[in-house]
């Protein structure tokens, strides 16, 4: 697994993260959603100072993981094709056994 120091924006500063480079781009997507986030909070005028802008936004992104609904649109039919598959596979690998079994 390599690593690349990845460049992110938040909130108008700076933060360079080493990470995975298959996981870049959902890195980068991530810290778009925060600033998002922390960008709104902020914009409300209710909190103050970025830090705790910043635990807001986070408590808002948990709280939102933690209460979605699971995704219910996720096509099963090709891992039940492939269980099936694998079902016959294995049916055709016993079939010599079982008639050994039916022999005796």
């Amino acid at each position: 697994m390599s690593q690349k120091a990845v460049d992110l924006y938040i909130m108008g500063r700076e933060y360079r993260l080493a990470c995975a480079e298959e996981n870049q781009e959902a890195l980068i997507h991530a810290s778009q959603y925060l600033d998002l986030k922390m960008r709104e909070i902020r914009e409300q005028g209710k909190v103050i100072g970025i830090e705790r802008v910043a635990v807001m936004a986070a408590l808002n992104v948990v709280f939102e993981m933690q209460n979605r609904p699971l995704q219910s649109n996720v096509d099963t039919s090709h891992v039940q094709r492939r269980i099936q598959h694998m079902e016959s596979l294995i049916d055709d690998a016993l079939k010599p056994q079982d008639s050994l079994f039916d022999a005796l």
